[in-house]
């Protein structure tokens, strides 16, 4: 069955059409939710409020084609996984430096592997962690990103600074590991 079938079968409260959506968009949407989250609980919880969010949300969204409803989903993931960063209060962001616009060039490691890479984002600090997901993965601008998050543009260009440098740092340290 197509997506827009699947959707408008869901939107009708069709039990089993939910359930094929959701295998269908389970593990993008879990790529979306484990890169905000420290730990695989906190995203598989994200990913389940984010999913009920859709199914409740459904009649409010009017298909267009198969990659506008997935952006409507990932949009939601990613609202879902700020909600709970801001209820945890793990948003702490540190803007010290709040003229700084500076970017830091972030240079390709060839032998890394993307687990490594993940594992590596996901274990810089939290406010780091978001304003680099938002800005490099999601492509929001600094303007958006202040208005999501409730920071100045410069809070937001700090700390993308400062994610890319921390990264750069660790990623060199993760290469050396490798034997390059």
């Amino acid at each position: 069955m197509n997506t827009k079938d699947l959707i408008e079968k869901s939107k009708s409260g069709d039990r089993k059409a939910q359930k094929q959506l959701y295998k269908r968009l389970c593990t993008p949407m879990m790529g979306v939710c484990i890169r905000y989250m420290k730990s695989t609980e906190d995203a598989e919880d994200v990913l389940l409020e984010g999913f009920y969010k859709v199914f409740k949300n459904f009649k409010q969204f009017n298909y267009e084609n198969e990659s506008a409803f997935f952006g409507w989903v990932k949009r939601i993931m990613v609202n879902e996984a700020l909600m709970k960063l801001r209820k945890n209060k793990e948003i702490q962001l540190l803007a010290i430096n709040e003229g700084l616009d500076k970017e830091v060039d972030v240079s390709p490691l060839d032998q890394l592997q993307t687990a490594d890479l993940l594992k590596v984002i996901r274990s810089i600090p939290v406010g780091y962690r978001t304003v680099f997901n938002l800005y490099e993965v999601e492509g929001y601008s600094h303007q958006e990103i202040s208005d999501r998050l409730g920071v100045s543009i410069g809070t937001s260009k700090s700390q993308l600074f400062k994610a890319k440098k921390l990264l750069r740092e660790m990623l060199e340290i993760k290469n050396e590991s490798y034997g390059s």
